[in-house]
């Protein structure tokens, strides 16, 4: 790579980031951290009638739980700011005026009316409609409309003197074939003539997408453009614009990522509310009708888990490898590798993602999640070396961060209910007394560790010549209320001896009545 690899992501803070938005981020952190490169965010804030309120900071949020934290930003500053478009306004004209004064573009001083009598009714501004019912702003239509292209040079200075209103458009060349090499497609081409005449420049001064994407590459120094392939379409316009503008050997390589699909089709945010599963990294609420959206975050989802499946969407390092750390993501990530055609999603999957890093993670690591889920639910105070301990025993029963407070509530709160229906019907004399026993016998038990426990219980069994099978049900109800948890010793020995034979002597009013 002849210059230095810098990435950029470039959203329009216009509501959630959802899994397409992230894996972007993904693919060009990891691409940027395997070259030794810089990953740049650059908010595209240009249509200010779609920014809505929070969504940069929720942007930056979602960035950061992921660990995917740019070197350059609004927030981290960096050598080529600002790095919120709006800012750079002034930056634009020029070369929209530029491409204007070099016949690549014009200007438009269409109204409103002029636009819909174009698209609604084409045959009163002289336009054929056999092959072209809804017709496009473009070779076939601009001369009938208003603009320095049939208006007279007087005329157009008169109009730009007198301010007003006018959109800057590219000039699409007629029957010319656009081709550029995409890194995961190949070669693509495309015929200006089907395109149409984009507007680089709005009438507030304010760019498209289209001039500001490739001037701010261009200033930045974008080595490489790594966006989703709903942006195909638009590669003809943009790589005109380098054309004309830097030269095509200024151009960044570009790949454009495959879809993330869904159950049918494009995977959108209507599917997760429809079959329950989420689709935006960290829950998003709508600021205009107060919907919330859950996010991965919420749901209980580990970032390590998060980035793992997501790099999987869509690419793969050649093994059947499927868990990697980040610094493994990083060592074998190849934009090569990834696939042309969409990836589906599959939610079950990515529950087996979070629940393989669960059980791969140290109790350490794990430690905080779960405070924070317990005390959502009111449980608080927990002791550090009582929590590691029944980290340790739940977490590999765990697929979301969320399931700790199911697994492990019975470690911090006394039953109030038993199932006692599962006891009674086999219930005796005979028991009763046994249970009697072993709580006399653990209340002068000096070793409480869940060996001795079971020692102790099984030793007492034999005594009285019983069957364990017929005893372990009872006594796990009576520490849990039901027919889960993890090894019934083990969660004596978390309980302590004071809750144990609390817990007992409580269940056995119950099992007696």
């Amino acid at each position: 790579m002849s210059k230095k690899v810098r990435v950029r992501f470039a959203p329009s803070p216009t509501g959630g980031l959802h899994l397409g938005g992230m894996r972007t981020v993904l693919y060009n952190y990891l691409f940027a951290k395997k070259n030794g490169g810089d990953f740049v965010l650059r908010i595209e804030d240009t249509d200010q009638s779609r920014y809505v309120e929070g969504a940069e900071e929720y942007i930056f949020s979602c960035l950061k739980w992921a660990g995917l934290v740019p070197d350059e930003s609004p927030i981290h500053g960096g050598s080529y700011g600002p790095y919120h478009q709006s800012e750079r306004k002034e930056l634009y004209r020029k070369y929209a005026e530029q491409l204007v004064k070099e016949g690549h573009a014009y200007y438009a001083f269409d109204t409103t009316e002029d636009l819909e009598k174009m698209r609604h009714a084409p045959m009163a501004i002289g336009v054929k409609t056999d092959h072209n019912p809804s017709p496009q702003y473009d070779h076939n239509i601009r001369m009938k409309m208003r603009n320095s292209l049939t208006l007279s040079s007087e005329e157009v200075n008169k109009l730009l003197t007198e301010r007003t209103n006018h959109v800057i458009r590219i000039k699409m060349p007629e029957h010319e074939t656009v081709t550029f090499i995409d890194i995961i497609r190949g070669e693509v081409s495309f015929d200006t003539s089907l395109v149409d005449d984009k507007v680089l420049l709005k009438a507030d001064g304010m760019p498209t997408y289209h001039l500001a994407v490739v001037v701010d590459d261009y200033l930045m120094k974008i080595s490489h453009v790594f966006r989703g392939e709903e942006w195909l379409s638009s590669a003809p316009v943009h790589v005109l614009l380098w054309k004309y503008l830097f030269g095509l050997n200024e151009m960044p390589q570009w790949a454009h990522l495959p879809l993330i699909l869904g159950p049918n089709g494009k995977l959108s945010k209507r599917d997760g509310v429809k079959y329950g599963f989420p689709v935006f990294a960290m829950s998003w609420t709508d600021p205009k009708t107060a919907e919330v959206v859950e996010g991965f975050k919420e749901k209980g989802f580990l970032p390590e888990a998060f980035i793992n499946f997501l790099a999987l969407l869509g690419w793969n390092d050649g093994t059947e490898k499927e868990i990697f750390t980040k610094e493994e993501l990083i060592e074998k990530f190849s934009i090569e590798r990834v696939h042309s055609g969409g990836a589906k999603f599959d939610y079950e999957k990515a529950k087996w993602f979070n629940h393989e890093w669960i059980k791969k993670l140290n109790v350490e690591s794990l430690k905080w999640k779960v405070i924070e889920v317990l005390k959502e639910k009111g449980i608080t105070g927990i002791e550090d070396a009582v929590l590691e301990k029944v980290i340790t025993l739940v977490k590999d029963r765990c697929t979301l961060l969320t399931d700790f407070y199911e697994q492990s509530f019975l470690f911090f709160k006394t039953p109030e209910k038993w199932d006692v229906d599962a006891v009674k019907p086999k219930w005796n004399e005979a028991k009763q007394l046994f249970f009697a026993e072993l709580t006399r016998n653990y209340q002068l038990s000096n070793d409480w560790n869940a060996i001795s426990l079971e020692k102790n219980f099984k030793e007492i069994i034999a005594m009285n010549e019983m069957k364990p099978g017929e005893l372990l049900l009872p006594l796990r109800i009576m520490l849990v209320g039901g027919k889960f948890g993890p090894g019934v010793f083990d969660i004596a020995e978390v309980l302590g001896k004071e809750e144990t034979l609390h817990r007992i002597k409580l269940a056995l009013t119950q099992f007696s009545n």
